[in-house]
């Protein structure tokens, strides 16, 4: 049934004519033909064979070889593309329209509030309490160190007094923080120009980290266990003999990633050169972190004010020279060692005691003492449901967060809520200074010859260069 099927379509004229269509040979050569209809030979375009197209400019093609340049109805025009929100390398949800002349970039407009949730707003209406998990959910790949910003500010409205042993596990769990966030920074980086190998390396040693956030606070992500008065539980039981085992094997893990990226052809033609600020220009745009660093800056908070335990560890600042992509990535490799550094003193250094202020007003009793005594249990109610309340004033509290300067301005009105709660984040003055940054002139007179106009290409080094969160942008 189905042969004589077959011998039945075979018969069919269409059949035949496909058969002769595919017996012809392909064309191997490419034939100059005319426009048919007299509407396309009124454009006044010249035909050309492909081959002559290889030798002819833009303008030749557009317009002839005419002396007075292109026609009227031919002239090249800049078009714009809009860059994310959806881009695998916008980190995020940025969107950036991106104005071209050809690959060249003329203009970068970033757009924001794609990830607004009014957190400077529910903050007023939440307790001191209530407002903290909110700093996790700001950066989320630094989730400590903000905790830490806004626990020292409520501190000095309060004006308590943080236990020994509760300051040098903050500082500790900051360089932790510090270290996974420039490990993300720099894979991702990498990993945006072409290179997955690091990136596949550096989170096997996140995951570890990570793994120390959970058994610490219980949360592998937001763990709110920096909080007002110190912080929410001690350290368990063999905690810090793991971080001293990790830490002796994390350099070599460092010299790895740089074995295969800092002397890569690839990767030094891709940033070295790309995104160039000067330190005016840093100073200008109000740039901190790295961005500032990388300028030749040496500006970190933790030296020049420094909190916690900061005076009482020894580290260096690396700065830049340059003030490009490249001079940016090897500051934050630099800065994970120095934090290596801090943590191992924070070890050698732990002192014994309690991690909390004993007022059960502003931290909860201990879970045995509720069991025994009910006042403990009315504190540990009372704390929870109405919180405390803070005495009238307002107070600036900066850090030095993995990504800059992460500032909290709290103003109190003597009630249990915050009357205000400003957050200075370092992405968004990062952001601003897109613009200037893919598409800086090569002619300036402060700027090296090296560095060239940016292509279409080099916006993602910039991009990712700037190590951008947008949960902290847009709040």
């Amino acid at each position: 049934m189905a042969s004589s099927l077959l011998r039945t379509l075979a018969r069919t004229p269409a059949n035949k004519s496909a058969s002769r269509l595919l017996s012809r040979n392909l064309a191997t050569t490419s034939v100059l033909r005319k426009p048919d209809t007299e509407a396309a030979q009124k454009t006044g375009f010249d035909y050309h064979t492909v081959e002559d197209l290889h030798g002819m400019t833009a303008h030749e093609i557009l317009g002839g070889p005419s002396k007075d340049g292109p026609k009227e109805d031919t002239k090249m025009r800049h078009f714009t593309v809009n860059f994310g929100p959806q881009h695998p390398a916008a980190h995020g949800v940025l969107r950036m329209i991106l104005e071209l002349n050809g690959e060249e970039i003329l203009r970068a407009d970033p757009h924001i509030g794609l990830l607004h949730r009014g957190t400077e707003k529910l903050i007023e209406y939440k307790t001191y309490i209530q407002a903290l998990p909110y700093f996790d959910r700001l950066d989320y790949v630094s989730m400590m160190t903000n905790e830490l910003c806004y626990s020292l500010a409520v501190e000095k409205l309060l004006n308590v007094q943080v236990p020994e042993r509760a300051q040098w596990i903050r500082t500790m769990f900051g360089e932790i923080t510090r270290i996974l966030n420039h490990l993300m920074a720099v894979l991702t980086h990498v990993m945006d120009v072409g290179g997955l190998t690091p990136f596949l390396w550096g989170f096997e040693e996140r995951e570890k980290l990570m793994e120390f956030y959970e058994r610490v606070s219980g949360a592998r992500l937001h763990a709110a266990y920096v909080r007002p008065g110190g912080v929410a539980f001690d350290l368990p039981h063999g905690l810090l003999e793991d971080i001293h085992k990790w830490s002796t094997q994390f350099a070599s893990r460092i010299d790895e990633i740089e074995e295969v990226v800092t002397g890569n052809r690839i990767w030094k033609e891709r940033t070295i050169g790309i995104g160039p600020v000067t330190a005016k220009e840093a100073l200008d745009y109000s740039f901190s972190g790295v961005m500032l660093r990388g300028s030749g800056v040496p500006w970190d908070l933790r030296k020049v004010a420094p909190y916690d335990k900061y005076s009482e560890v020894e580290f260096d600042i690396p700065i830049g020279k340059n003030g490009d992509c490249y001079d940016r990535y090897l500051c934050r490799v630099q800065e994970m060692r120095e934090s290596l550094s801090i943590i191992n003193q924070c070890l050698n250094k732990m002192p014994t005691g309690v991690v909390k202020v004993d007022d059960h007003k502003l931290t909860p009793p201990p879970r045995a003492m509720m069991k025994e005594s009910m006042e403990s249990l009315i504190h540990h109610f009372k704390l929870f449901s109405e919180g405390y309340s803070v005495p009238p004033g307002e107070t600036y509290s900066a850090i030095e967060a993995p990504k800059g300067e992460m500032g909290v301005y709290l103003v109190s009105d003597g009630t249990n809520r915050p009357y205000r709660c400003s957050i200075r984040a370092p992405g968004f003055a990062h952001l601003a200074g897109s613009d200037f940054m893919m598409r800086h002139p090569s002619d300036a007179d402060d700027i090296p010859l090296i560095y060239t106009d940016h292509m279409l290409a080099d916006a993602v080094a910039i991009i990712g260069t700037m190590d951008l969160v947008f949960g902290e942008v847009d709040r």
